[in-house]
């Protein structure tokens, strides 16, 4: 490196550090964490045009911060040695732990400068140690933030939960749904319904189909379809599932509805009881919300909040194989099997990509791709939510990557692949 390389980086440094302590000490509410108790856990509406609106408003009489009331950070926060927040995450520093520092504070700098859109979090570990920490826009080290479809990784990784503690099998995933579910009537049920199992359900390939009015109906009566009678009601609703439609690739929340009501008929108790106690407290997890959808379940396709460094835990819990804090929470094999790419569905149009990402895939409710960086490509898993709500694992790197943002058309997965992996890569 020349000794001009190393004054830019230090300049960087500087001019961030100064920008981001300057900001904190103003008293302008640019701190980097919010009152605790006007945390509020629902979805953002940024006023800026090009934000994603998807609001959950707040009740007239509550006292909690209303996401709009949030000021944006100038600069942004951001720390090359993120601080140990005592919640179960390990820290450790840029450049110490691993990755090419003048390269991610390159990147802090035109995040904080908006270069990449709407940007409200980036977060980095590298072999288990988070090693960056940032915060732009809205966005808030205690605040959750809303995770639109990577709600749907987590429903997986409930899933993963129940098998490893032999609720269900791995078997099981070639099962049909109905199979266990007993307040099912099998007699009005459209053709091939009992043909859907877990494994197509959780890799988008249930062949259901409803279309324009009947869709809406469970919009207009979602009040009166409970538990099971939701299942009933989509296999009567659907167009008939043939072998063919079986093995299409059709992105929905059906599937996913289908998934957590399978949760909730086989663990003890109710899903909800079942994924706070034996998934997310296991992890620390606890400033979170995870809203109640169609059927009287928690919605298993979105409307789950969490913050950035949650974000974080689950990607290292699926980093780990399905480990956390020694203790086996997700069946092995599950992981291994959620992870990988079961399926390609096309380059045509790869959300968070760009020049450098293809080969898109799925696997059960995880997103996969290869990011090329020169002439070597790196398999990448991720979770995926609507804005930009990235958790993005590289198994080979060791690298886990998370993203918040409020973007129509977010770039996560061509950042990682230009500006983050080639830090990290030997």
């Amino acid at each position: 490196m020349t000794i001009s390389e190393n004054f830019k980086t230090l300049l960087i440094y500087i001019l961030l550090s100064v920008a981001s302590v300057a900001s904190a000490e103003e008293g302008n509410g640019l701190e980097q964490e919010v009152a605790a108790d006007q945390v509020h856990h629902g979805f953002w509406d940024n006023p800026d045009a090009d934000y994603v609106s998807t609001a959950w408003p707040i009740e007239e009489d509550s006292d909690l911060l209303d996401i709009r009331e949030v000021p944006v950070l100038g600069s942004g926060f951001f720390e090359v040695a993120p601080q140990d927040r005592d919640d179960g995450i390990a820290v450790g520093e840029l450049g110490v732990d691993g990755g090419d520092r003048q390269m991610v504070l390159g990147l802090a700098e035109e995040l904080s400068l908006g270069q990449h859109g709407a940007v409200d979090s980036l977060l980095i570990s590298h072999k288990g140690k988070l090693v960056f920490e940032s915060y732009y826009q809205r966005g808030r080290i205690n605040l959750s933030h809303p995770q639109a479809s990577a709600t749907k990784t987590y429903t997986s990784l409930a899933l993963g939960r129940a098998i490893q503690l032999g609720y269900l099998t791995m078997d099981d995933l070639h099962k049909p749904v109905i199979s266990f579910l007993n307040d099912i009537d099998r007699s009005d049920l459209v053709e091939g319904a009992d043909k859907v199992t877990l494994h197509q359900a959780l890799t988008m390939r249930s062949g259901i189909r409803i279309e324009g009015e009947k869709a809406e109906e469970f919009e207009r009566y979602r009040d009166l379809i409970d538990g099971q009678k939701l299942v009933q009601s989509i296999l009567e609703q659907s167009d008939p599932i043939t072998d063919e439609v079986l093995t299409e690739f059709a992105y929905g929340n059906y599937s996913s509805m289908i998934v957590m009501q399978v949760i909730d008929s086989v663990v003890p108790g109710s899903a909800e009881n079942f994924i706070k106690t034996e998934l997310l407290q296991k992890m620390g997890i606890a400033g979170y919300e995870w809203r109640i959808g169609l059927g009287g379940l928690p919605a298993g396709g979105w409307k789950s909040s969490f913050t950035s460094r949650d974000m974080l835990k689950f990607g290292t819990l699926a980093m780990s194989k399905g480990q956390w804090n020694g203790e086996q929470l997700i069946a092995e094999a599950y992981i291994a099997k959620a992870t990988s790419r079961i399926l390609y569905n096309g380059d045509d149009r790869i959300y968070g990509g760009g020049k450098d990402v293809s080969g898109q895939g799925y696997g059960y409710f995880w997103w996969s791709g290869d990011l090329r960086v020169g002439d070597k490509t790196y398999f990448a898993s991720s979770a995926q939510g609507g804005g930009g709500q990235f958790i993005i694992l590289i198994e080979e790197l060791d690298l886990v990557v998370v993203t918040t943002a409020g973007m129509r058309e977010p770039t996560a997965l061509q950042i990682a692949a230009e500006k983050i992996v080639p830090a990290f890569a030997d």
